[in-house]
């Protein structure tokens, strides 16, 4: 009997008391790294690796972002997980993957954004699997992300912000069309079916929401 092959779970090492001095020569150290996600609040950094099921989780909640607003003709910009940080506020993000679209036009061309002038993404994607250290939502909350899409195995929460805080929400923001079912309903189709099945039923699906 062959036994099977198990990929490794997904690992957390947390650091606390660290300086943001620190922080920014570890984020240099690791640029080079995209297999790690490095967040920063206050002082406690966690390195999360993360395990397969979270890499399929959360690329195919990004194609599915990338096949509804080809499909829906947005204008959009994806950052993947790119580092977000702001000095003032000690704080500092690498999301699983994230979208301009309601504030595409305010970034498109810049090769770097910077939150202090800038807007942040408007949508990011957060897989979790295992729990965090770090209080996500208020670290989000704080940088003004206007929606996040939590994801656990087999199910989507939409949380948008509503007065500095999270609010679960029936519906997304950046697409209006899309509820948290409906969302979650195509999660669990995109990963069992072929990329191009799984295009097919999205395009339906849309097809049925215009008429």
């Amino acid at each position: 009997m062959t036994a099977a092959i198990q990929s490794p779970p997904e690992q957390r090492v947390v650091l606390h008391n660290l300086s943001w001095q620190t922080y920014d020569r570890l984020l240099e150290e690791v640029a080079g790294c995209r297999s790690l996600r490095l967040t920063y609040d206050r002082g406690t950094l966690e390195i999360m690796s993360p395990s397969e099921e979270h890499e399929e989780l959360n690329r195919s909640l990004a194609y599915l972002i990338e096949a509804l607003v080809t499909e829906l003709d947005l204008e959009s910009r994806s950052l993947g997980s790119a580092t977000f940080r702001r000095e003032d506020l000690d704080r500092g993000f690498e999301a699983d993957s994230c979208f301009y679209i309601q504030s595409a036009p305010q970034v498109a061309g810049k090769r770097k954004v910077d939150l202090r002038i800038d807007p942040p993404p408007d949508l990011v994607i957060e897989v979790e699997l295992t729990r965090s250290a770090v209080d996500k939502l208020d670290l989000y909350a704080h940088l003004r992300v206007p929606e996040l899409w939590r994801s656990s195995a087999d199910a989507v929460r939409i949380l948008r912000l509503v007065s500095g805080r999270y609010e679960e929400s029936p519906s997304s923001l950046a697409f209006p069309i899309l509820t948290a079912d409906k969302l979650s309903e195509l999660l669990r189709q995109g990963r069992g079916a072929r990329r191009s099945q799984w295009i097919r039923s999205l395009r339906a699906w849309l097809n049925s929401v215009r008429a």
